[in-house]
């Protein structure tokens, strides 16, 4: 039995999707851990393109288990709808290959409009929330207010909390926002449309995974987002409201007894960030319009156009160790062809100094990107499959990365397909 987990090095949308795609194919179960529908994995495979936001992205191999582990959270509505767009386009999905932990927390309509209304409420200080309501609920959850999907299966139980819970929400939407109260009637009906569907899935995840530990099953861990966007050392405010760390994996998944044995960081070969807060060397220039449409730079959830740079190796090495990376996967080295020089951010200028550590969020915005500028290429890379076949300029690039990073890259993508991929 073996364990790895699969986890974002930067701002999330690194093309940690394709990697699991990939690697599912030599594990026998995948786990989601953390997150809900505010971010996507963007798949491609003989079944078509699919963009993830809930399912795992191992679910396009039937022999395989997927688990919506118990960090997770679980709009009911947007789950069900997922499940069947994959369906019409050939994928089998049952509760033989997809289990959703009794302890992740529902996410209930209201927890998208209380997400809407703080994000207008803020006005100029948001924070880039996607909408989807996962702030609102995770803070729910830590109140000890929020919902778990096993009430689903218990009415008294549900009865009791759901009673609760809506006197609270009605609190907050009519006192702080001047919003009319939700119903009882409102929320009934949407838990008879998309709460019976998905009951036959509902499963102890802690069972299913203590009991393929004692088969020998390895289990392969999928994060959502990337270390910067962790709650606690991510760029916080402007963060996720979970922990896309490999740490916590394990305490995620639904056995917190589990130890991850291999971490596989992805990283972009060019750095892109969703989302409101500071993004050091930000190209909102025609360079960076033009890698935006090259890369298809928009985010797989919520389509929004994804903030460009150059690759930064200070925040990605901030990445690295916290993730702990054992290896790396670089991804979508194939946008950056017909470039002629490539910029490299090597370090910050703060305050008159040179830095090459993380700083705290606050003295981001004073920063100045520090480039090296390396050589660039123009042929087309997506036909090849092995490094050495790669030119000169993008294998320098590549071992130029492992370097300043100090972690070795095993994998450097060159399309979005499964098989563009090659393996060192």
């Amino acid at each position: 039995m073996s364990t790895c987990a699969i986890v974002g090095i930067n701002w999330g949308d690194e093309g940690k999707g394709r990697m699991v795609d990939y690697l599912a194919g030599v594990y026998d179960v995948i786990v989601r851990y953390q997150g809900g529908n505010n971010a996507g994995h963007t798949v491609m495979n003989e079944y078509g393109k699919f963009a993830l936001n809930l399912l795992p992205s191992g679910i396009f191999h039937k022999d395989k288990i997927n688990l919506l582990g118990a960090g997770t959270v679980v709009d009911l509505k947007h789950l069900v709808e997922e499940i069947g767009r994959v369906r019409s386009q050939g994928v089998e999905i049952s509760p033989d290959n997809l289990k959703i932990s009794d302890r992740a927390i529902i996410v209930f309509p209201f927890y998208p409009l209380l997400d809407e209304m703080e994000e207008e409420r803020l006005a100029g200080e948001k924070y880039g929330s996607t909408k989807r309501g996962i702030g609102p609920v995770y803070g729910d959850k830590y109140m000890k207010k929020a919902i778990q999907m096993g009430d689903l299966l218990r009415p008294k139980s549900l009865e009791k909390h759901l009673h609760t819970l809506i006197d609270w929400k009605n609190a907050s939407l009519t006192g702080i926002y001047a919003h009319e109260p939700i119903s009882r009637e409102s929320i009934d009906e949407w838990l008879d449309s998309y709460a019976k569907p998905l009951k036959p899935y509902i499963a102890d995840a802690g069972e299913v995974l203590k009991n393929a530990v004692k088969q020998g099953k390895s289990i392969l861990f999928e994060a959502q987002l990337g270390a910067l966007r962790d709650i606690q050392y991510g760029i916080y405010p402007f963060s996720s409201s979970s922990s896309p760390l490999a740490a916590y994996a394990p305490v995620g998944c639904g056995l917190p007894s589990l130890k991850v044995d291999n971490v596989v960081g992805v990283v972009k070969a060019y750095s892109t960030c969703v989302g409101e807060g500071p993004f050091v060397g930000e190209l909102t220039d025609e360079t960076g319009d033009w890698i935006r449409t090259a890369g298809g730079e928009y985010g797989a959830a919520t389509g929004r156009p994804r903030r460009v740079a150059w690759l930064d190796i200070v925040a990605t090495k901030y990445g690295v160790e916290l993730q702990g990376a054992d290896e790396l996967a670089l991804t979508k080295l194939d946008v950056l062809s017909g470039l002629e020089k490539i910029p490299v951010c090597v370090g910050y200028k703060l305050n008159g100094e040179t830095v090459t550590s993380f700083p705290y969020t606050p003295d981001l915005y004073d920063c100045e990107p520090v480039y090296v500028t390396l050589n660039g290429w123009d042929e087309d890379l997506t036909g090849v499959r092995s490094f050495d076949a790669l030119p000169k300029a993008a294998r320098e690039y590549v071992l130029f990365c492992e370097e300043k990073l100090a972690c070795p890259i095993k994998y450097v993508s060159v399309g979005p397909d499964r098989e563009q991929l090659i393996i060192r």
